[in-house]
């Protein structure tokens, strides 16, 4: 039996599409119709039923479900255990949200290369939300964002953090004394994009603090914040790790506040299939390289992962 056909069907019926189906395998439309009904011929039973608009899994498609999902799980490991990892080709697409990319993404791009030389990468920048439907709709392999992804089979993969501080420009010559929230207010705040965890943070904070009035500019690029902090036109709250050289060059400054600024939490999010083990091991490279930018960095710049290896099934 053709393994390839059995992928198909396996995400023909989880996806119920056969243009996404497509899409996630790379292949045309008539391809995937091709390989289903040439499965359905060598199995003698009908397994979808062909609506207008989705085709759905007939009684005995979704008796066939389970030992499809199983073979390909067993070849998948087979591979894992006794493959070289050298060999392995094919498309991984990956997402990241733009604060992974200024801080460890870097690093573990190498780690793949380096890991899996014959697989090609496709990266998508964008935010959590983004991210996150992107992946619910099988449009990318692996998303290392802010937020968990809820969902029939997801799995949610805790990477640490990254500390969050307040800051300046030194041309601003803000106080070194703690600062108020009705004292920050008085500047422009520069944020991360809407309904991302830094920009509820701050909404939350200067709504707490009673009649303070508060200008928050909400910016989608980090680099763009970055820059408009550097020259002087409002404060913000970023990682350290982020800037680590404008720190150095005394280009930026951090503040003193009277309040505590929680840390930006990380996680790997992926759907569990039986074809999922290269996100699985994907995700094991992120924790390496997480772990390792931590130890050279310091808690100031990253904070570990949980200790327990926790992860989020949903």
């Amino acid at each position: 039996m053709n393994l390839r056909f059995l992928e198909t069907f396996v995400w023909l019926a989880r996806l119920r599409s056969f243009r996404l189906t497509a899409e996630r395998m790379n292949a045309t439309q008539a391809a995937i119709s091709s390989r289903i009904s040439a499965l359905e011929q060598e199995l003698g039973v009908r397994l979808f039923e062909r609506g207008s608009k989705e085709a759905t899994l007939t009684q005995d498609g979704t008796k066939t479900l389970p030992f499809a999902e199983q073979m390909l799980k067993l070849n998948q490991a087979m591979i894992a255990s006794v493959g070289d990892r050298s060999k392995v080709s094919g498309l991984l697409r990956l997402g990241a949200i733009e604060s992974i990319v200024h801080t460890w993404l870097p690093d573990l791009l190498k780690h793949i290369r380096e890991t899996y030389p014959n697989l090609v990468i496709e990266l998508t920048s964008d935010t959590s939300s983004n991210l996150s439907t992107q992946l619910l709709n099988g449009h990318i392999d692996v998303s290392f964002q802010t937020t968990s992804v809820a969902g029939s089979g997801m799995m949610n993969v805790p990477l640490g953090g990254l500390p969050m501080r307040w800051m300046a420009s030194p041309a601003l010559n803000l106080s070194a004394q703690a600062l108020t929230e009705a004292e920050l207010a008085t500047y422009p705040v520069i944020s991360f994009a809407r309904h991302s965890p830094p920009h509820e943070f701050l909404t939350g904070l200067f709504a707490a603090s009673g009649d303070v009035q508060v200008q928050i500019n909400c910016l989608s690029s980090v680099a763009a914040i970055i820059r408009l902090v550097v020259d002087g036109f409002g404060i913000a709250v970023l990682p350290p790790a982020f800037v680590m050289g404008e720190l150095e060059a005394g280009k930026l400054q951090l503040l003193q506040v009277t309040h505590r600024v929680p840390a930006l939490p990380l996680v790997a999010a992926y759907r569990r299939t039986p074809d999922s083990l290269l996100s699985e091991s994907i995700t094991r490279l992120a924790l390496n390289v997480v772990l390792d930018f931590c130890l050279k960095h310091g808690p100031e710049f990253a904070l570990f992962p949980p200790t327990d290896d926790s992860v989020s099934h949903t």
